[in-house]
């Protein structure tokens, strides 16, 4: 599933060269990350209201939204998913209690 999100930032990415009159993602990357930050921030929410009302279809719609909003994100701050893979892969097999309390100390 990985080669979905590396595909999808692929294209993410060209879109950033596009004309945002013929682009929804280029026009989030024009208007900055202010903009794309505030779309993450409105997916989240639908995200969760779709889980609280347990309706499957509309929990994977919304997810997908999410996700692909986050890879709009991370594009612009020069990310890619597998950034995002290999610190999940870092933390597998970690508790999180204890990787929370690692995280603290670190402050």
């Amino acid at each position: 599933m990985s080669d979905v999100l590396n595909k999808l930032s692929a294209l993410l990415e060209a879109r950033k060269s596009g004309d945002p009159q013929n682009s929804y993602v280029a026009g989030l990357y024009v208007k900055g990350l202010d903009a794309i930050l505030k779309k993450v921030g409105e997916e989240a929410t639908e995200t969760v209201l779709a889980a609280k009302s347990g309706d499957r279809a509309r929990i994977i719609h919304e997810t997908a939204d999410l996700w692909f909003h986050t890879l709009i994100m991370l594009a612009q701050t020069d990310l890619k998913p597998d950034d995002i893979l290999l610190e999940l892969e870092r933390r597998f097999g970690v508790s999180g209690l204890d990787e929370k309390a690692e995280r603290l100390k670190r402050r």
